[in-house]
């Protein structure tokens, strides 16, 4: 490896450090960061990069990240009691709490699926069960992001180690 190419490996790996920090803090898109300092790396050193399958991979477990992150809050929700109104505030209360920093990030589903139910007529013990689901499945959403941006970058290192 030559030197240009080390420190294309470390501002790479700390870019995607920032991505792996933002599965979990709100206001970074960790996924798709982490698969931008891949691809950005690709663009920059070419062959001596990751390959196209593993950038194929990469994108795949974006994808597969954002999904579980947004599936997790629902089922999270639903398991827990929640009906589709429960389900459907868990939702805008997670849209909503995007723009309300941190703590909004997890009040925003709880609020939502608590709202959803009581209006939907529950008592306020089941409807604030269904909004604990709700806060339960955005972190476990948040474990999965994170696991799925430490098997990104795994597989990076190991790929561009392998090619170089």
């Amino acid at each position: 490896m030559t030197f240009e190419q080390i420190v294309g490996l470390v501002l790479t790996l700390l870019i995607m450090a920032v991505g792996l920090a933002g599965s979990i803090l709100p206001a970074i898109p960790g996924p798709p960061l982490v698969l931008a300092a891949a691809v950005g790396h690709r663009l920059w050193f070419g062959e001596h990069s990751v390959s196209n399958l593993v950038l194929a991979t990469l994108a795949g477990l974006v994808v597969a990240a954002l999904a579980l992150d947004y599936l997790a809050t629902l089922v999270g929700a639903r398991k827990l009691g929640a009906t589709w109104r429960g389900v459907t505030g868990a939702a805008v209360g997670a849209v909503l709490g995007l723009f309300t920093g941190p703590l909004g990030i997890v009040a925003g589903p709880f609020v939502g699926a608590t709202a959803g139910e009581l209006l939907g007529g529950r008592e306020l013990r089941p409807a604030s069960r269904a909004g604990v689901g709700a806060v339960l499945g955005l972190l476990a959403g948040a474990v999965g992001k994170l696991a799925c941006c430490v098997a990104m970058i795994v597989l990076f290192v190991v790929n561009v180690a392998w090619r170089s």
